[in-house]
């Protein structure tokens, strides 16, 4: 049987609740990380913990590299004529680009993966790459890593096309932390890259297309938060269930993450029901400032005892369907708890190994905390609306956000189990499966690499 009273999912198939508070996140437009609509997230967020009778409602700040988009246009110099691309369904800034003009031969560098810029000089030059990684390589690569290859290959500038038709241009952090990058970057839609991969020769031909890049951006020091609260007793354990409250101001991050925000709320809303029987406490966080280094989940493990994480359920891309997934990076206990919920609700829940370290578990997990992260299956490709101006309201199902709450809390109620063990993976371990997975060349190459010489904060307190 099912650790969550009939009654109790029935109200929360009939409660309003977190979907409202989806609508209202998503209303916001801009929840750019330090950016005033991330501040008024949280504090919806806040209030509905309050609402829900959580105790130890707290919003707590904590300083970021601020980043604001402000222009930016690609002028192609063909030979009859030029082309200018200046135009949001064109062409977005890469949050963390410096500004600056740069004028130089565009050189398509494919699917910009390691080997595509082994001894490739692009001095002077534009980088192009696409969004896509191919299924049989083995792992994503992702656009920080395409960017750092192509500013280290001595490019001057770098466009990152969506390999998704009708997508819109995508955006997305380039991966550093400690300010703006070396070079100015925006992301272009398919059709845009298309053209211009028409237009290019290969790295080695000597006719490649020229072409100007402006972007003016500001990068200043800004301020983050993250919100949370607690159900359950007062025990020396606590599991955690989280997700993110920023997003990029492009769309309104109506999935990515205000879906994954208000599942937060809404297994909040279902815990509190069941308080009296909860064996272990229950801490509910929304993190700020995840889109432009997972900041707000790196201060919270350098200001935490994490020995009292029993373990982390981190929700983040669950908004495409209803069909859950759990990704348990090898803790095996965790995959056991949702294995469970399936068997019990007659639901298929997806159980997967395997590292994902770009989310908010992920600094937990690499310490060597039980993590996990929960999302749902997408029957396309990549994150596809994900990252774009399409990331809207209307394309959510409240079906989708009522189902995942309950099987969460359910899952998340049966990790707080007292005689449920959770045994954590040794920190060695991780950092030998983020080898073995070929993790470590792409945090490398984007100064993230957890284990190793110092970085700025957040890895001021390093791991062994």
């Amino acid at each position: 049987m099912s650790n969550i009273p009939t009654s109790t999912i029935g109200e929360a198939y009939t409660d309003t609740t977190a979907w409202n508070l989806l609508a209202d996140l998503s209303d916001l437009d801009n929840r750019m990380p330090g950016h005033e609509g991330e501040w008024t997230g949280a504090d919806l967020i806040a209030d509905e913990f309050r609402k829900a009778g959580l105790e130890n409602v707290t919003k707590t700040s904590f300083p970021i590299p601020g980043w604001w988009r402000e222009e930016a246009s690609l002028t192609v110099h063909l030979e009859r004529q030029d082309s200018t691309f200046a135009n949001s369904h064109e062409l977005v800034e890469l949050p963390g680009t410096p500004s600056g003009d740069v004028t130089g031969e565009i050189i398509d560098m494919g699917y910009g993966l390691p080997e595509d810029f082994e001894g490739v000089d692009l001095s002077g030059s534009i980088a192009m790459a696409s969004s896509l990684t191919p299924d049989d390589y083995g792992r994503w690569v992702h656009r920080s890593e395409k960017y750092s290859y192509a500013a280290e290959s001595g490019a001057e500038a770098f466009l990152f096309y969506n390999h998704i038709e009708g997508a819109l241009p995508p955006t997305g952090s380039i991966g550093r932390i400690d300010g703006p990058g070396p070079i100015p970057a925006v992301g272009l839609s398919k059709e845009v890259g298309a053209r211009l991969v028409r237009h290019c020769e290969d790295v080695e031909g000597d006719n490649g297309i020229e072409a100007t890049l402006s972007v003016e951006a500001r990068n200043e020091p800004a301020t983050s938060a993250n919100i949370e609260a607690v159900v359950g007793p007062d025990t020396e354990d606590e599991v955690l269930f989280t997700a993110h409250v920023d997003a990029h101001d492009v769309g309104t991050g109506a999935n990515d993450n205000g879906f994954g925000s208000a599942l937060v709320v809404g297994v909040a809303r279902i815990l509190a029901s069941i308080e009296e029987d909860l064996d272990t406490r229950v801490r509910l966080i929304v993190f700020g400032a995840e889109e432009t280094g997972l900041y707000g989940s790196y201060y919270w493990t350098h200001t935490h005892d994490l020995d009292r994480v029993k373990c982390v359920v981190n929700a983040d891309g669950a908004g495409y369907s209803r069909n859950l997934e759990i990704h348990t990076h090898g803790i095996e206990a965790i995959g056991e708890a949702f294995a469970e919920v399936s068997d019990e609700f007659g639901i298929p829940i997806k159980i997967k190994d395997g590292l994902r370290p770009h989310s908010d578990h992920w600094p937990f997990v690499q310490r060597g905390v039980a993590g996990a992260q929960a999302r749902s299956s997408s029957d396309g490709s990549g994150r596809g609306w994900g990252h774009t101006h399409g990331d809207t309201f209307d394309k959510l199902d409240p079906r989708d956000l009522r189902d995942l709450s309950v099987l969460s809390a359910a899952g998340v109620a049966k990790l707080a189990e007292a005689d449920r063990s959770v045994e954590e993976r040794p920190r060695e371990e991780i950092r030998a499966e983020a080898v073995e997975e070929g993790y470590d060349i792409g945090m490398k190459a984007t100064a993230t690499w957890p284990w190793g010489e110092p970085r700025p904060w957040p890895w001021n307190d390093q791991l062994e």
